[in-house]
């Protein structure tokens, strides 16, 4: 339980003294990424790792470090739609002007 209030005191800290501006749903995304990786990996080493410090150690920087991966992958994926968009409108431009040669 206090490692987990900590953990929480923590992460507000962290996105209060953020100097980038952000929305609620910015901050929403990143707590919930937190608790959810958090809360697998806890489970998940739970049979793994019988240290309960090394335990929370790893569930700690795992939450800790879940809103960057998430925020990397996000962009990675909407990179990767752009880019597919655009090699779709170019093919569709290149069959239209194709179309009118004829």
């Amino acid at each position: 339980m206090i490692a987990s209030a900590l953990g929480s005191a923590a992460m507000v800290a962290r996105l209060l003294l953020s100097t980038e501006p952000v929305s609620w749903g910015w901050v929403a995304r990143r707590i919930f990424a937190a608790a959810i990786t958090a809360a697998f990996v806890g489970w998940a080493v739970s049979e793994h790792i019988q240290s309960i410090p090394l335990r929370f150690a790893a569930t700690g920087a795992a939450g800790y470090a879940a809103p960057e991966v998430l925020d990397y992958l996000l962009k990675y994926i909407h990179a990767r739609g752009q880019k597919e968009v655009a090699a779709v409108k170019k093919g569709a431009a290149n069959a239209k002007r194709k179309a009118k040669r004829r």
